[in-house]
C-alpha cells in the first residue's frame, strides 16, 4: 500500500513510494541543519525580540532547520558582525543597519534616515512595496557583500533621551556631548552638538563619569534596564533624530541559497510575522516602564519642544543634501523614499482621525 505523503518526512529525506523525484538529495542533506546567529544584544528586550524571531523559525521548520541564537560578542564584536556573516564565520546576525553604516551612509536610510512624515511602519512598507528591498540588494551588490537580509519590527520613534537639565529650546543643545549612532550623528553635529558613538552598555557609565552630557539609546524599557534613571532625571520623548528604525536579520548568502525554497520562505515570513509581535509586545512594555520611571523612580518625563524638532528637520535637510551631492546612490534611495512617503502619507494624513483628540476626551 502506498504511504501518504508527509511534508515533514519529505524534508527529512524519508522514503516515500512513488515520489522519488520529490525526495531530492539537496533536501535530504538539510536534515537537522543549524544556523548560528549572533545578536547585537547581550540581554534585555532586544535579545528577547531576537529570540522571538528564532523561535518562530524553529517552530515553523518542524525540525528541518534550527537557528541557535548567540548573545553579543559571542564570536565577534558587534562592529564585525556583518563581515563575519559575509565570510561565513557566522551564519546569520540580528542587529540594525546603523551598526555598519560606516561602510556606506546609505545603510542608515534603511532605518535611521530622515523623516519624510512617516513612521517605521511606512518605511517597512517602502522596503516591501516601494522598491526599498531592491535598492538594498543593489547596495549589497555594490559593496560586494555575500549576504541576504530581511527587515522587521517597526520601532516607535526613539526619545531624544536623557539630559542633565530640562531642555526647553534648541539653543540648549549647542555644545552638549551627546551619544547617538548612524546618520543621527551627522544631524546633531549640524545642530552644534559634540557627538560620541558608544555601544549601548557603555552609555550609562559614560554619562555617570561626565564623558557625555546627554544620551539616547532607543526606548524606556532598554533605558531603564541600563540604569539611565540613576544618572539623569530629565527624560525627553519624541525626536526626529531616529524617528523610524527596525531590525535587520542577515544571512550568509551561500548558506541561504543552499536551503530548500520552503526553508528560505520560513526565514522571510517569520520576519514578517515578527513585525506584528514586536509592535504589540514592545509597545506595552515601553508604556509600562515609562510609568515606572515617572511614578516610582522620580524621572521627569517631557515631550521634546517643537523648536528642537524643527531644528532637527533643518539639520536633516543640510545633511541629506550634502551626502546626496557626494553619493548618487544615496540620492537615488532618498528620491525613492520621498516618492513613496508623499503618496502614502498624503492618504494616511487625510484619512486618520486625530487620535490624540480622542485620548484627551477619555483620559484628560
Amino acid at each position: 500500500m502506498t504511504k501518504s505523503i508527509n511534508r515533514r518526512n519529505l524534508l527529512r529525506g524519508s522514503a516515500v513510494v512513488g515520489v522519488g523525484a520529490l525526495a531530492a538529495p539537496a533536501v535530504h542533506a538539510q536534515e537537522g541543519q543549524t544556523l548560528k546567529m549572533q545578536a547585537a544584544w547581550g540581554g534585555g528586550i532586544f535579545l528577547e525580540n531576537a529570540q522571538s524571531y528564532v523561535d518562530r523559525v524553529n517552530e515553523m521548520s518542524g525540525g528541518s532547520l534550527k537557528i541557535e541564537l548567540l548573545p553579543v560578542n559571542s564570536v565577534v564584536k558587534t562592529s564585525q558582525m556583518q563581515d563575519a556573516v559575509h565570510r561565513g564565520v557566522l551564519d546569520a546576525a540580528h542587529y540594525v543597519p546603523a551598526y555598519w553604516y560606516s561602510k556606506s551612509k546609505t545603510a542608515s536610510l534603511f532605518g535611521t534616515g530622515p523623516c519624510f512624515g512617516w513612521s517605521s511602519q511606512e518605511v517597512l512598507g517602502w522596503v516591501n512595496y516601494g522598491g526599498g528591498q531592491q535598492l538594498f540588494d543593489e547596495l549589497m551588490g555594490s559593496l560586494g557583500l555575500n549576504v541576504v537580509s530581511f527587515f522587521n519590527s517597526p520601532m516607535p520613534a526613539q526619545p531624544l533621551g536623557w539630559f542633565k537639565n530640562h531642555i526647553t529650546s534648541a539653543d540648549q543643545m549647542n555644545g552638549l556631548k551627546y551619544r547617538t549612532v548612524g546618520l543621527a550623528a551627522d544631524v546633531l553635529l549640524e545642530m552644534g552638538m559634540s557627538v560620541v558613538q558608544l555601544p549601548g552598555g557603555e552609555i550609562q557609565p559614560a554619562m555617570k563619569s561626565g564623558l557625555i552630557d546627554a544620551a539616547e539609546f532607543n526606548n524606556p524599557t532598554s533605558d531603564r534596564d541600563f540604569g539611565m534613571q540613576d544618572v539623569s532625571k530629565h527624560y525627553h520623548l519624541a525626536s526626529f533624530h531616529q524617528s523610524q528604525e527596525f531590525f535587520e536579520v542577515t544571512f550568509n548568502k551561500d548558506k541561504y541559497n543552499a536551503l530548500a525554497p520552503e526553508l528560505q520562505a520560513i526565514l522571510k515570513y517569520a520576519s514578517e510575522a515578527e513585525n506584528s509581535n514586536f509592535y504589540w509586545h514592545n509597545t506595552k512594555r515601553y508604556a509600562d516602564d515609562l510609568v515606572t520611571l515617572a511614578e516610582e523612580q522620580g524621572v521627569n518625563v517631557y515631550r521634546t519642544p517643537d523648536s528642537v524638532m524643527e531644528a532637527q528637520l533643518k539639520a536633516w535637510d543640510i545633511v541629506v543634501d550634502r551626502i546626496s551631492g557626494e553619493d548618487p546612490f544615496f540620492a537615488k534611495v532618498v528620491d525613492s523614499q520621498k516618492t513613496y512617503a508623499k503618496t502614502v502619507m498624503n492618504y494616511l494624513n487625510l484619512n486618520q482621525p486625530d487620535y490624540k483628540l480622542a485620548y484627551k476626551h477619555y483620559f484628560g
